[in-house]
């Protein structure tokens, strides 16, 4: 006897109103009828539903598919080599479209929203994302960290531009004072120190003197952010740290 109407639209996870559609427009008629003259679908229209279905997940209208599946001409293999293709390059196509929107996703939690070609410009080679969830795991749960997250993400490629450019001629004129032998407790070295927490409070969130000396003991401590601070100057990381607490003392 075949299935009812009911029964298929469960199967097929369509509205009974829609196979009702499909064989009014004859794109799916099936195959009998009760004696009572219900619908009833046999195995061959569940398959042809389940072709019917596929192109319309793939964005086909019903009168292309109406033409795909009644082309005399068309060999059942075909068809299937058809749809594998068809699924393969919508796969690709999702699968490129999931990794735009994590991307997306990603920069607009760390507040950089910028394309790949103006990170580059503003950051070169080092990317300002690269420790982002560490960031988040260690400091996540403070305040200062959320006034961080809340002011990056207003920023602009020119935003971004103008601080790299500050922390840029900021390194410059530490490595010079490095270079001419100031110690860290001279009046040079712990002005340069404030001026890189100001650097803090101006970007990112309000860094008070305590938290510039918990900062200091990081840049010392992490090999990550020593290095990064001996690249500018070999010595630079402890000497700034000697700089920063002794500018925190200056002005405790």
């Amino acid at each position: 006897m075949g299935y009812s109407v009911g029964e298929v639209a469960a199967f097929a996870g369509v509205t009974v109103r829609t196979l009702h559609h499909y064989d009014d427009i004859g794109l799916l008629v099936p195959s009998g009828r009760s004696h009572a003259g219900h619908r009833r679908y046999g195995d061959a229209d569940l398959d042809r539903l389940q072709r019917i279905l596929f192109y319309r997940e793939l964005g086909f209208p019903l009168e292309e598919v109406a033409v795909l599946l009644d082309d005399p001409h068309a060999d059942p293999r075909a068809h299937l080599r058809r749809r594998h293709e068809l699924l393969t390059a919508r796969i690709e196509r999702l699968q490129r479209m999931a990794a735009a929107v994590e991307h997306a996703m990603e920069a607009r939690r760390m507040g950089i929203d910028l394309t790949p070609e103006e990170r580059f410009e503003v950051f070169g080679d080092q990317d300002p994302e690269q420790y982002a969830e560490e960031a988040e795991q260690r400091w996540g749960g403070t305040a200062q960290y959320a006034e961080s997250q809340r002011r990056a993400a207003r920023y602009t490629k020119d935003d971004w531009k103008r601080m790299r450019a500050e922390a840029d001629a900021w390194g410059e004129r530490y490595g010079a004072l490095v270079d001419a032998g100031e110690p860290p407790a001279g009046e040079a070295a712990m002005d340069l120190a404030e001026e890189h927490r100001q650097h803090i409070r101006a970007w990112f969130y309000d860094c008070s003197y305590e938290l510039h000396q918990g900062l200091a003991e990081m840049y010392v401590a992490d090999e990550r952010f020593k290095a990064y601070y001996d690249a500018l100057r070999p010595g630079l990381a402890e000497h700034l740290r000697e700089a920063i607490l002794a500018n925190a003392a200056r002005h405790s």
